[in-house]
């Protein structure tokens, strides 16, 4: 493979889970560290559209307490803090994690996300959800500790489903009201308590446009931090059916190859970002049907 055929497939840093727990060696990597700074938004805080990273010592002297180490590369190791949290010698020119993944290396991108990810779980983990206490980050970032009742909490993924829908000749697309006006995708939705992949892709595609799958088959998954899901693609196969749309969608429609392919150069239809799972998906099943 030539490179990532959708965004955050690059393996990432050596998350060194062993260092976490080594404030004294974490002490020792943070003055020649790369670290990225988040906004509240988080976006990432660049000190151009260049330089990605500030370095440790720039930013302070001493590692700050909620510095998140994500890991090392090739003996680099790399960190995340928000930008509340430092001084920034000079403004920002801060970068969403979309136009990250599209210009950014494939490692850099893959950083921002397990940054970006861990950020958002730490500014929800501020009190404690037993005893409504202040919470304090523990191992570098990656638990949240209450000093009051002893609750201990984790970083969280919450798994969801994306599948393309086919009855063989046929794609199924649909679309949100939010969206813009001439764009389309694959359905989706996450798991829920007690319940496998699988059972979500059923359940969702019913759910959704009214369509009962016969099968399902797992093909590849997507780490989607917006703020910190895991998108986990699936085929399913579907008998053409009519379509009987729920509230979730405006709209839903069964195409043909060529009736995509045509709606697409005539400016009526926009498939997802390419850095999308939903794109790739998509774009596999037209590789398959020979358009």
């Amino acid at each position: 493979m030539d490179g990532p055929l959708f965004a955050f497939q690059h393996g990432g840093l050596d998350r060194a889970e062993a260092l976490r727990n080594a404030p004294q060696r974490l002490d020792e990597l943070w003055s020649s560290g790369r670290v990225l700074v988040l906004s509240e938004r988080g976006e990432a805080c660049c000190q151009s559209p260049g330089e990605v990273y500030f370095s440790g010592e720039n930013i302070s002297l001493h590692r700050p307490e909620y510095a998140t180490f994500l890991g090392l590369h090739d003996g680099q190791a790399y960190f995340s803090i928000a930008r509340e949290a430092v001084t920034l010698g000079r403004p920002s020119h801060d970068i969403n994690i979309r136009l990250a993944a599209e210009t950014w290396g494939a490692l850099h991108a893959a950083v921002f996300a397990q940054a970006k990810a861990l950020h958002y779980w730490q500014s929800q983990s501020k009190f404690c959800g037993r005893c409504g206490s202040l919470m304090d980050l523990k191992t570098a970032g990656y638990n949240a500790s209450c000093g009051a009742c002893g609750l201990i909490t984790y970083p969280q993924t919450h798994p969801a489903v994306i599948m393309c829908v086919s009855d063989g000749e046929r794609i199924l697309l649909g679309r949100q009201a939010v969206w813009p006006e001439t764009r389309w995708s694959l359905l989706a939705g996450f798991v829920e308590p007690g319940e496998s992949p699988e059972q979500t892709v059923v359940r969702e595609v019913f759910e959704e446009a009214g369509v009962k799958v016969e099968g399902v088959e797992y093909v590849t998954a997507q780490p989607w931090p917006m703020p910190m899901a895991l998108m986990l693609g699936y085929d399913a196969y579907a008998p053409h059916q009519p379509v009987t749309l729920s509230d979730e969608l405006q709209a839903a429609q069964w195409l043909t190859a060529d009736e995509l392919n045509e709606q697409i150069r005539r400016g009526k239809l926009e498939l997802p970002q390419k850095m999308s799972i939903s794109h790739y998906l998509i774009q596999r099943w037209l590789a398959k049907a020979g358009r």
